[in-house]
């Protein structure tokens, strides 16, 4: 079963109690990911998380090239790639693509994340590829999926502009990307998606195919509901900061150091309980704040009241009167306030993972989120098999169980054809 651990251990290396992923899910599927930054390697972390033997291969000299990112982006490679195997092979060489054809022949899915056309120029585009194994599923991961722009390149902060994704988040005039890589793991988590169903296609025909997913489409994806509610509202969609609320009460407010807190009271009775747990007496009585309806177009004179009564109480009477109250608050968290919090600290919340792969690092390891999954009565969770990779950590060990032989793998290392870590 799937056991989800904290337990610490070099990077590359297996669990003492790996054997939890022989059972998981996705367990006998084996995924060969071509991919580099965020897109292709969350989908190959789903894979592996959920028990599928994920190849991660990489170009020599250097691999994939998060693993050399400064900044706030040295953290991409150990979050998106625990649990998978490193092979470094030079896919512009034909030795190195002979070998990669050898992987194919025994694999269940390939996925791409490179830009387009490059997988064609490496020999291991879709049509080649399917030549080899007529049951691969081939999940193309891209910008955009067929259509005129389907051969441009994209990142996922272009396509929150093009998306109106940018537009909806940041104030009038002042567009503003959301504040995690979201279209990149939305895009992978489609892909992953389009793939199981291929795979229970593949069930009942035998046959693979290739599967698409895309930022652009998975951003546009995100903006359905404005699409659908500036229809029916028969006007444009303003900024989610600028919106009409659908709720009369629904705020961040400052306690009386200055902690925001955001409070939201969405039904009647909440309203009842608000006003009588801060002592809102008169307000409750007022015929004008009955029903939401009222309290949201009373909002502009409404909410200054509530700003300057609720100041006067401490952040802990605000959210003992709002758990109280039964209505819905949090403070506004930072991410390293995620590493103590007591709803991930349950038991397969946070993963220990190794920052070995970052060019500078302050700590050896990171508490990092796991899949946000559970499974069967036990409520099992993805857990960790094995660390990050060194590059071409595995490169001998996943060519010989391709079959190849020690002279033919010991003549690729020499030749600069494939690195073995």
């Amino acid at each position: 079963m799937i056991q989800a651990t904290t337990v610490q251990c070099k990077s590359g290396d297996s669990m003492d109690d790996d054997s939890s992923q022989l059972t998981a899910p996705l367990a006998g599927l084996i995924v060969l990911e071509f991919s580099h930054t965020i897109m292709g390697p969350c989908a190959g972390l789903l894979f592996a998380d959920l028990g599928a033997r994920v190849i991660k291969i990489e170009p020599v000299p250097d691999g994939d090239r998060t693993r050399h990112l400064p900044g706030f982006a040295s953290g991409f490679f150990a979050t998106f790639n625990r649990n998978k195997r490193s092979l470094a092979v030079d896919l512009k060489t034909p030795e190195g693509q002979a070998a990669v054809h050898g992987l194919v022949a025994q694999a269940d899915i390939v996925l791409d994340n490179y830009g387009p056309g490059t997988m064609e120029r490496l020999g291991c585009g879709w049509q080649e590829l399917a030549a080899i194994n007529p049951a691969l599923i081939y999940l193309s991961l891209k910008g955009f999926l067929q259509g005129p722009w389907q051969e441009r390149p994209a990142l996922d902060e272009v396509v929150q502009f093009q998306s109106g994704l940018a537009y909806m988040t940041g104030p009038p005039g002042q567009p503003l990307r959301a504040g995690a890589s979201i279209v990149d793991i939305l895009g992978a988590v489609f892909g992953v998606t389009g793939v199981l169903a291929a795979l229970r296609e593949r069930d009942v025909s035998g046959r693979g195919q290739r599967v698409g997913s895309s930022l652009f489409e998975s951003a546009a994806f995100l903006m359905a509901s404005h699409i659908a509610g500036g229809a029916a509202a028969g006007a444009t969609v303003p900024p989610m900061t600028a919106r009409k609320g659908a709720w009369g009460v629904y705020d961040v407010f400052h306690a009386q150091e200055g902690e925001p807190l955001f409070i939201g009271v969405t039904s009647d009775p909440q309203w009842q309980r608000f006003c009588e747990q801060f002592s809102l007496d008169e307000l409750a009585r007022d015929e004008r704040l009955t029903t939401n309806p009222q309290r949201t177009r009373s909002r502009e004179w409404l909410l200054p009241i509530l700003v300057r009564h609720l100041a006067a109480y401490t952040h802990e009477e605000l959210i003992a009167g709002c758990q109280a109250a039964q209505v819905s608050w949090a403070p506004v968290g930072r991410p390293e306030d995620l590493v103590t919090n007591e709803q991930l600290l349950a038991p397969g919340g946070l993963l220990s993972v190794a920052l070995s792969s970052a060019r500078e690092s302050a700590a050896e390891h990171a508490l990092l989120p796991a899949l946000p999954l559970e499974f069967g009565d036990e409520r099992r969770r993805p857990g960790l098999y094995s660390q990050p990779p060194e590059l071409g950590q595995h490169s001998v060990q996943i060519l010989s169980e391709s079959g190849m032989s020690d002279a033919a793998i010991e003549a690729l290392i020499e030749s600069g054809r494939v690195i073995a870590g």
